[in-house]
């Protein structure tokens, strides 16, 4: 069965952020995930974890100036300093909170980059994730890159699985995973089944998010996608890490999570059918 964790930068967005925790408890989760802690004491976050009986399961690194635009600084030329200071602090809250996974995000690339100034970028981006994975290593949590659609956010500098994969390969730190979301996968390249199948396996997927597509609201029947079979299929295949609820719901996130309870009586039914 998946564990499921909530996303309290897009869910429970009706209550203020640090009433967020008490919800998702409420409605049944174990997990969270959620963009930026930084806004909070990490002994606030942790107090309200530990209150709710909720285990942080990821967050991301500071991604530069946000409110600027800026969405990561991992392959960015020139803010190697910002990065490895970043990574500090992300490994601090880490720390603190007991997460053991941090997603780095990569950064835009301007639209009119040539390709010399994109292999300047991937140089930039292999050479961060190394020493950022150091880092993190010391401190026992896995470093994450994640693919993300050019539709939500055009420029960023990972959009495809296997350039993801290709640079964990390249790097070759045991702590640096990827993070697949079924949602900005299905945008750029469709064919979730056989890539489950084919990256599941490798053990270098170590987090899965989901959402509806294409409006990113609840992961139900209303979408192009059957998530009860794309979740059995990782299920088949063995993969024990969480699956993070990254949607946007359609009214109140607690009225929204039938689709929850459909899948849990979907995989009873299907569990008890294998024994017969």
């Amino acid at each position: 069965m998946p564990r499921f964790a909530a996303n309290l930068s897009m869910m429970y967005t009706e209550h203020p952020f640090l009433d967020r925790f008490a919800a998702a408890a409420a409605d049944g989760f174990e997990g969270v995930e959620y963009l930026f802690p930084y806004d909070h004491d990490p002994a606030e976050l942790r107090r309200l974890l530990d209150r709710h009986g909720l285990r942080q399961v990821l967050f991301n690194a500071p991604p530069g100036d946000w409110d600027a635009g800026e969405r990561g600084l991992a392959s960015l030329p020139g803010r190697e300093a910002e990065l490895r200071a970043g990574i500090d602090r992300a490994l601090e809250y880490a720390s603190a909170l007991g997460c053991r996974q941090v997603h780095v995000m990569a950064g835009l690339v301007p639209r009119d980059a040539t390709p010399e100034q994109r292999a300047a970028h991937r140089e930039t981006y292999v050479a961060n994730l190394t020493r950022a994975a150091a880092q993190a290593a010391a401190a026992g949590v896995d470093l994450l890159i994640e693919p993300i659609n050019t539709r939500d956010m055009p420029g960023y500098f990972l959009n495809r699985q296997a350039d993801a994969h290709a640079v964990v390969r390249e790097v070759g730190a045991p702590n640096l995973k990827v993070q697949l979301d079924l949602y900005h996968c299905q945008i750029v390249e469709g064919d979730l089944t056989a890539t489950l199948r084919r990256d599941l396996p490798t053990g270098r997927v170590a987090h899965l998010q989901i959402a509806g597509v294409p409006d990113r609201h609840e992961p139900d029947d209303a979408n192009e996608l059957n998530f009860r079979q794309l979740l059995a299929v990782a299920d088949e295949l063995g993969f024990d890490g969480w699956v993070g609820c990254e949607y946007r719901p359609r009214a109140g996130t607690s009225e929204g999570l039938g689709w929850i309870k459909d899948h849990e009586g979907a995989q009873h039914v299907n569990n008890r059918g294998a024994q017969a």
